[in-house]
């Protein structure tokens, strides 16, 4: 039954992206969509490559606020407030020139921040907490001879996780599974935007990286686009994870076009079986 549910839930997905014109192979394409009981561990719609591991781009912010939590940096959705620093990553805009507090931080994804958060924890503690987590590879080593893993491992560099170990974490996120304090859980879910969907209140964050190449550029053609998180509806909750990525380049992020066409699909999803 729940290979059939699938299949149904995959063909109303396909529908729906065609539909709202998310899907259209020469923008993008769907590497995995993976929907989970988050009670049960139940998978309800599997559908792409959702075991290989790829940078988790700005999606690490969901661990990285319970962790920069949990180490006493963090200290509620208000605070710390701080500005940012000369050298440190301007590139996104105002919102990443003004003050930065931990709601605004997760609303902007702002890097300097993590980057911040990152080098208060330090690369021994931040890679304990992630094995602790189950979150993909554990590796803040950074690029290779560069000693910047405090600065990007999570962007293009040597964290990587798959869109199955983004959805177990998330489930043990959401079940209180994990070794921090309860204040990390209650920061994450008041930071982590929500949107309505069908009835349901989806949380979720966006990443957008772009792969390397073997010389070690980046190429921008073939960026990935992140959307994880969970829904919640009557005292049910489901994990999730979508993971895309461009057939050509393309000037808004593939993180927030994952988010698009995910939000697009949930009443499909829905329809099919993940509920």
């Amino acid at each position: 039954m729940q290979a059939v549910a699938g299949r149904r839930s995959a063909l109303l997905i396909a529908g729906a992206l065609a539909a709202s014109g998310f899907c259209s192979p020469a923008i993008a394409r769907n590497v995995c969509t993976v929907v989970a009981n988050a009670a049960t561990g139940a998978v309800l719609v599997r559908e792409g490559d959702c075991a290989t591991r790829v940078t988790p781009a700005s999606t690490f912010k969901v661990p990285l606020a319970l962790i920069g939590s949990d180490a006493g940096f963090l200290r509620g959705a208000d605070a710390p407030l701080l500005e940012i620093a000369p050298g440190e990553p301007d590139w996104g805009g105002p919102a990443w020139k003004r003050p930065v507090d931990p709601a605004s931080w997760m609303r902007h994804s702002v890097v300097w921040y993590s980057q911040r958060i990152a080098k208060d924890v330090g690369a021994r503690r931040l890679a304990g907490y992630a094995r602790s987590f189950g979150y993909g590879n554990a590796d803040f080593s950074g690029d290779p001879g560069k000693d910047n893993g405090l600065e990007r491992a999570w962007i293009s560099s040597s964290l990587k996780i798959s869109p199955d170990e983004q959805v177990a974490f998330l489930r043990r996120l959401v079940n209180r599974e994990l070794p921090v304090d309860a204040s990390a859980y209650a920061l994450a879910d008041a930071i982590v935007e929500t949107t309505p969907a069908a009835g349901w209140t989806i949380a979720g964050k966006t990443g957008s990286a772009y792969p390397r190449r073997a010389d070690g550029s980046f190429d921008r053609s073939r960026g990935w686009g992140w959307f994880v998180g969970w829904a919640r509806r009557d005292g049910a909750t489901l994990v999730f994870a979508r993971l895309d990525q461009d057939e050509r380049r393309h000037e808004r992020s593939g993180g927030l076009r994952a988010k698009e066409a995910f939000i697009a699909a949930w009443p499909a999803t829905i329809a099919g079986g993940a509920r």
